[in-house]
């Protein structure tokens, strides 16, 4: 079992979308738009479809992808 990585942020919160891209989990913002309004995107567990979401620092987010489901922890 991998470890869930900490993408550091600047600032207290990062909208979902722009945190997607800075952890690497999508590939541009376009994707990052396509998995959240597919619901592909879950926050703390659950499906967000909001890609104005404000992530604060602890939020776990995850993206369901072909080969499984990969993630980061807001740090």
């Amino acid at each position: 079992m991998t470890t869930t990585p900490t993408v550091e942020i600047t600032d207290d919160v990062i909208r979902l979308g722009q945190f997607l891209k800075l952890a690497s989990l999508v590939e541009s913002g376009a994707h990052a738009r396509d998995l959240i309004s597919e619901g592909e995107v879950k926050v703390n567990g659950e499906v967000d479809t909001r890609r104005g979401r404000q992530l604060r620092k602890g939020d776990v987010v995850t993206v369901d992808v072909p080969t499984g489901e990969i993630g980061a922890i807001v740090g």
